[in-house]
């Protein structure tokens, strides 16, 4: 729970707004996010990194709203993207294209182009092949590229192996035994501006040591790039930083940033960092009703008017996540309740055996949900996707609107009646 959600009087309140008041305004299921905290949490990054030359792009994939990416922009923040719909709705926010750094590894000639148009700051390169569509392009264009290869240091990040990015069996960036000699033929290309070195290890890491593991193999690339006239401008750690949803022992800010600066005392390298999770997923929380409550001789379940299309992570990933009434009952007595949605695959839920004071028509808040949440959901079960609001201070900002049914169907056509 993030400093500005709190309880008065038994009720939820985020900043100095009522969750119950957002949900008979606006609905549920529904996501609500702190203005207020989206910035403190930037600002934490600001505030650690100092004086020293950084760039701290937002992963957009994350959250990718275009208000929040608005609220991110305004504190100068930059941008890591990885497709042309986040690069245009960075731009779309007020996002500057020279702190964009383009990551992902399936990147289309029409994404380079569009992207070296406006002019982003580089491409996180992850593979040869990539490399030489990417120096086709720009010739095309008849431009420079500027690339950052995202190397794979093999560092272990201890974390859901669907979410570990920086082992050799994971699918991305370079191998980085491999790097000296990508980096080579890269600096003989005519369109290729080699300007950084970049990886992303994993997320949700809560031990200082795999970045510290991953910084210090990065470092010892870079020495071995300066020794073959390979100049680097750059050092991109990636993101990571894991967050608190149960009784993990999270890294703060501070301490994260404070293991990493020693290790660049005395050089010139720019610090790259694409936090995302650590910056919006305890700024926001998904709201839901109590449809019904039922029980059989093993199991009390809750069924919620959220699903696993609105919430993926608990069954993707098995991730616990938070679940409190967002107004508490003194008369209602506890039970163990799974919490589960109305989709019809045994694997909808939002959590297991929680111990929950609860009636039906209850309004249930599922925290630590602003990242990972509505930019995972779907329409399946044909279920409209719902809404985002966004509260600042006293005032609540609805900034998407819940899908309508004819939203569902758009684009689709019935074939000819014969």
């Amino acid at each position: 729970m993030h400093s500005t959600i709190s309880r008065n009087n038994g009720d939820l309140f985020m900043e100095n707004v009522a969750l119950n008041d957002i949900a008979k305004q606006f609905g549920t299921p529904c996501y609500v996010y702190s203005k207020r905290a989206i910035e403190l949490n930037y600002n934490a990054y600001a505030a650690a990194l100092g004086d020293y030359p950084n760039l701290i792009c937002y992963a957009v994939k994350s959250n990718s709203n275009i208000a929040v990416l608005q609220t991110l922009a305004a504190l100068g923040a930059g941008f890591d993207i990885v497709s042309i719909g986040e690069l245009e709705r960075v731009l779309m926010a007020g996002g500057d294209p020279k702190k964009i750094v383009f990551s992902g590894l399936a990147k289309t000639a029409d994404e380079m182009s569009r992207a070296l148009e406006v002019g982003i700051h580089c491409f996180n390169v992850e593979s040869e092949s990539e490399l030489v569509l990417l120096n086709i392009t720009a010739a095309r264009l008849a431009i420079s590229a500027p690339v950052s290869i995202r190397v794979n240091p093999d560092v272990d990040a201890k974390t859901h192996p669907y979410i570990s990015t920086g082992l050799k069996e994971d699918k991305f960036g370079i191998d980085i035994n491999q790097a000296l000699g990508v980096y080579e033929r890269a600096a003989q290309m005519d369109h290729i501006d080699l300007i950084g070195v970049d990886c992303h290890i994993g997320s949700q890491l809560t031990e200082v040591k795999p970045f510290i593991d991953a910084m210090a193999r990065l470092l010892i690339l870079v020495d071995q790039l300066t020794e073959r006239n390979i100049s680097l401008n750059h050092i991109d750690i990636g993101g990571g930083l894991g967050v608190r949803y149960q009784n993990e022992q999270t890294l703060s800010v501070d301490d994260y940033v404070s293991e990493l600066l020693p290790l660049l005392a005395q050089r010139n390298e720019t610090l790259i960092l694409e936090p995302g999770r650590s910056i919006t997923a305890n700024a926001g929380v998904l709201l839901t009703h109590v449809q019904y409550l039922k029980s059989n001789d093993h199991k009390n379940f809750a069924i919620v008017n959220a699903a696993m299309n609105d919430m993926l992570r608990p069954s993707l990933y098995q991730a616990w996540m938070d679940i409190q009434p967002i107004s508490t009952h003194s008369d209602q007595q506890e039970k163990i309740y799974d919490v589960v949605g109305p989709v019809c695959e045994s694997g909808d839920f939002l959590g297991k055996d929680r111990t929950l004071s609860i009636r039906e028509g209850d309004c249930l808040c599922l925290f630590s949900a602003g990242s990972y949440g509505f930019v995972m959901s779907s329409n399946y079960n044909s279920r409209p996707r719902v809404a985002e609001i966004m509260v600042a201070g006293e005032q609540v900002h609805l900034i998407r609107q819940r899908e309508t049914l004819q939203d569902l169907v758009r684009g689709e056509q019935l074939l000819p009646v014969s």
